[in-house]
Parts: structure tokens; sequence; C-alpha cells
């Protein structure tokens, strides 16, 4: 299952935000998952909490987003969306696409509990 290694990278990028920012517990991390981006969201969540045991995001909320599919056509230029199975331009029904939303995996939001500051 790679989706304890992509969450294994996750919790990476989550950590070196949260000690950038001094914080005691990482609180709730949202992530944008597309339909092509070759990570079932399912497993991803399934996969989180045994990457996160002992780390600062351990006891924080995974929230998943799903980003649909768009594509721009390179025949009429126009940018629709797409189903992930069948990407074709929603305008003029050309195949011809670059996909430009719905391939991604990206860390939307980290929410961090920071320890009190002192009072002098």
């Amino acid at each position: 299952m790679h989706e304890l290694s992509v969450c294994q990278a996750l919790i990476g990028q989550v950590e070196k935000v949260a000690r950038e920012n001094d914080a005691r517990r990482v609180v709730a991390i949202v992530i944008a998952v597309g339909p092509l981006s070759g990570v079932e969201a399912g497993l991803l969540e399934h996969a989180y909490p045994v990457a996160a045991a002992g780390t600062l995001a351990e006891h924080a909320t995974l929230t998943v987003e799903t980003v649909p599919v768009r594509v721009r056509c390179r025949s009429c230029g126009a940018e629709t969306g797409a189903q992930a199975n069948r990407l074709v331009c929603g305008d003029c029904s050309d195949w011809q696409v670059d996909v430009i939303a719905g391939d991604e995996m990206l860390l939307m939001k980290v929410e961090i509990e920071t320890a009190p500051a002192a009072v002098h």
C-alpha cells in the first residue's frame, strides 16, 4: 500500500511546518487530492493514524478534499471539467487536452497549537 509512504511523506512536511512555527502539536491537516493523483483517499485516511503515531500530528484530524478534474483543450482553448476516465473537452469533445487540475495532492492547511507567549 503506497498510501502509507505517501502519508509518511505528508507527516514529514507537516512536522517541518510545525517545527518552523514552534508548534506544541498539530491540531488539523487539510489536503486536496485529485482522482488522477494515484492516491486513494480512503486508503490514505486509513494509513494516516499509523504514519502519524508518535509525531506532533498524532492526534490531529485529517480532512481530505476532492479536487475535480479540469482540462484545457488544445483545439478550442476551452477549460472544462472532465471525467477521470474520459479526458475530453467539454465544449468540442476533442481528446487533445491538457490536464490542469485533478492530478495533484496538495497540503492545503496545517493548524497548529503553539505555547502561550511568556508575559514579562
